[in-house]
């Protein structure tokens, strides 16, 4: 056992206790030091009164009596986020977070960055805080994907411009790829890509043009696509996949482990044909016929949907042109074998 002198060097095999709780599923970081603090946390058999220690793994740690129990191996979740939640484990002023409108029996997670309130899509979702800071970073490289509609006009030439980066009351944003998709009735549709993910980047950028956003929808971040998951529905990436896509060098900035245990079973349901197909589709995956899928989807009980009328259909077809834009519902369409080309009328 080192405590941590100022000015000395931490030993390369310990551990600060507060990463150690927090890697273990129970809290985070800053729960953790006031768990210290306040005389909950053992180590060795004595209570520790600071989080400036580190611990290896020979150190017996307890919380509140109860040993702590294995590091649960890393793990990453794909969450549809619904406009109108805040990302965040609790608020003070009573409002919807998505943590609460997670199905039951998923670990303990973080969030990969934040989705402000009325924004939608894909948020990423850890029980692992290391790697959720490493992807965080703007060195990691990867984009962040979204689709975007906004009041007003703009022309394409405005918005090459942004790939230089640009600099608003005193921020400085980095490369922007910008692409008007579309106008529809005052609003333009967009799409925005960009690798840095600042706080409000895409409103600000946009209204230095002078368009004012009215709906944002992440549908990626790096290799992972938001695809058809359901609004709310929640898509475990199997560990294969997980290794695979994150690569040697930020597994190991990290510091995931790949090799424990998973000790939160996810809850039951959710799981059949329409949701192998919505997570091949999502992670960017093809699973062979009769073979496993990379993701498993999760959602809460529901009665199974009366079928609509026909006006219903329209309904969701014109939201599906929104989230995904039309050309690459038209093309979903030749695939399914609907609408032109296919040889089949829609709906047939």
């Amino acid at each position: 056992m080192v405590m941590a002198n100022k000015g000395a060097e931490r030993p390369k095999s310990g551990e600060r206790i507060a990463k150690v709780l927090a890697r273990a599923g129970l809290c985070s970081r800053r729960e953790a030091e006031a768990w210290i603090v306040a005389g909950r946390v053992a180590v060795n058999g004595k209570p520790i009164a600071s989080p400036a220690l580190d611990v290896s793994p020979q150190d017996h740690i307890a919380v509140d009596g109860q040993p702590l129990r294995q590091r649960e191996r890393t793990r990453l979740f794909l969450y549809h986020k619904p406009r109108g939640l805040l990302t965040s484990h609790t608020d003070a002023r009573g409002r919807g977070t998505i943590f609460a409108a997670l199905p039951k029996g998923l670990p303990r997670l973080i969030s990969v960055g934040r989705l402000d309130l009325n924004t939608e899509g894909l948020l990423l979702l850890t029980n692992d805080g290391g790697l959720a800071r490493t992807l965080e970073l703007p060195a990691t490289g990867w984009l962040r994907r979204y689709r975007v509609r906004a009041h007003g006009r703009v022309r394409q030439a405005e918005l090459d411009r942004l790939h230089g980066g640009i600099t608003i009351d005193g921020v400085r944003y980095g490369s922007i790829e910008a692409r008007l998709e579309r106008e529809q009735g005052a609003n333009s549709w967009l799409a925005f890509a960009m690798r840095e993910g600042k706080n409000r980047e895409v409103k600000n950028a946009l209204g230095h043009l002078g368009l004012a956003v009215n709906r944002l929808i992440r549908v990626s971040f790096g290799p992972f696509q938001l695809g058809d998951l359901p609004e709310g529905a929640v898509a475990e990436v199997k560990t294969r996949v997980l290794r695979d896509q994150l690569g040697e060098r930020i597994a190991a900035h990290s510091g995931a482990d790949f090799s424990g245990p998973i000790l939160s079973a996810p809850p039951p349901g959710g799981d059949g044909g329409a949701a192998r197909s919505q997570a091949e589709a999502k992670i960017g995956f093809k699973t062979p016929a009769g073979a496993r899928s990379n993701t498993k989807t999760l959602t809460r009980p529901a009665a199974p949907a009366a079928r609509k009328p026909r006006p219903g259909k329209d309904n969701k077809r014109r939201r599906d042109a929104e989230r995904f834009g039309e050309p690459e519902l038209a093309r979903r369409d030749r695939r399914r074998g609907r609408g032109p080309g296919s040889g089949k009328p829609r709906g047939h």
